[in-house]
């Protein structure tokens, strides 16, 4: 039997882990993280953040278990939104619930429980924990969770071995259905209750109007890039050869720049910092056969550059780098050193099926080269790859 401190934060996966656990025979606390309390841009109506205590309380005493809270706003911006502020400043996509993961459930949260008396902490992330022996060493493994459809372990990407060494996944082995219906025989009061959306532990947001807060409104100019325009990169298809040279790396895996004298001014934007590339809301540029895509920004210049349709070819690249700082292996035993390719399986984002691509060691950063054309690659994001179900590593797209 071990001491296990699970997260509990009023959904329904976190309170049919805590079942879990218990009934597995270990003892058992909750702890609700408080990180956030202004409400400034929060949408409410689906599943507002203000509820989720008295939920996670409930569930707590339905299940059995000792229930506690602790406040960790203060870091939690220092940590989480003011990254979130500075990353759209620089005309970014930030992902915070990766960093929240990394910086507060699996740091300041794993602290708090240790108060507590745990030997490990728990969370209803649908992913599995493996482990092996390398050397004598123990090497910890984070896999992909059974229910494909839901697969988490994206937002854990950029965990480390002594991170993943104090976590359990209870609902690893399980798919979704199964956890509602298992909430629903338990009669918990978070059987039906609707899946959090948006920021971590903010909620769902108008992201302009919650940005907003630090970064002020700037008018500026929508340029239209028409796919007529200019000569693109006629980029082949399938994988290149181990041996490319480090210039075509280059430029298979440069991002597309504009100026505002490439194409035609459509409309006005509110600031450029408040949009990302990929964006198709928020434009209102009307009266066009396809729809609009951002394809790039300038926030120096204030310029939003769009192009018409998913076919559009500024909106779709070959592949992308990784500068050195920004890497992250938490396999460290599998790290690739200058000079080395290998192929994994890679996503760009939640949820996106995984793309088979050639990644490339170089001193300079590493090159990921994609099978396929990638859509709306925004600098910011995440980039982690895979070997099998297994997450190898990650690392934030420079551009």
């Amino acid at each position: 039997m071990s001491r296990i401190v699970i997260g509990l934060s009023g959904g329904v996966d976190s309170s049919v882990a805590a079942h879990l656990l218990k009934s597995d025979g270990h003892d058992v606390k909750a702890l609700f993280m408080k990180n956030w309390h202004d409400t400034t841009g929060v949408l409410k109506g689906d599943c507002p953040w203000d509820e989720d205590v008295v939920f996670a309380e409930m569930v707590a005493k339905k299940i059995g278990i000792p229930f506690h809270t602790v406040d960790l706003s203060m870091e939690y911006r220092e940590r989480v939104v003011e990254y979130l502020f500075s990353e759209y400043e620089k005309g970014r996509t930030p992902n915070p619930d990766v960093l929240c993961n990394r910086e507060i459930k699996f740091d300041l949260f794993v602290k708090e429980a240790l108060k507590l008396g745990a030997d490990y902490v728990a969370t209803g992330h649908y992913c599995k924990k493996g482990e092996i022996k390398i050397n004598g060493k123990i090497v910890y493994r984070l896999l992909s969770g059974k229910d494909k459809n839901k697969d988490q372990s994206y937002f854990l990407c950029q965990v480390s071995q002594d991170q993943l060494k104090m976590a359990q996944f209870p609902l690893g082995e399980m798919t979704k259905p199964e956890v509602r219906k298992i909430a629903a025989n338990l009669r918990l009061a978070t059987a039906t209750r609707k899946d959090s959306q948006g920021i971590c532990f903010v909620g769902k947001v108008d992201l302009p109007a919650f940005l907003q807060q630090k970064l002020k409104r700037k008018p500026g100019d929508i340029v239209e890039i028409s796919a007529s325009s200019k000569t693109w990169m006629n980029f082949p298809g399938g994988l290149p050869e181990n041996t490319i040279s480090d210039q075509k790396l280059d430029i298979l895996t440069r991002a597309f720049s504009y100026n505002s004298d490439d194409g035609e001014v459509v409309g006005k934007h509110d600031g450029a910092v408040f949009f990302t590339i990929g964006q198709r809301k928020g434009l209102n540029v009307g009266g066009k056969k396809k729809p609009l895509f951002v394809i790039a920004l300038n926030v120096k210049k204030n310029l939003i550059f769009a192009g018409q349709g998913h076919d559009h070819p500024g909106l779709n690249r070959k592949g992308l780098k990784l500068e050195n700082d920004e890497i992250h292996w938490l396999r460290d035993d599998l790290k690739m050193n200058p000079g080395e390719s290998r192929d994994m399986n890679v996503r760009i984002r939640y949820r996106q099926p995984l793309q088979k691509a050639r990644m490339f060691a170089r001193k300079s950063g590493l090159y990921i080269v994609f099978n396929q054309l990638q859509r709306g690659i925004a600098p910011g994001q995440f980039a982690v790859w895979y070997d099998g179900d297994e997450l190898i590593g990650s690392g934030v797209i420079e551009n």
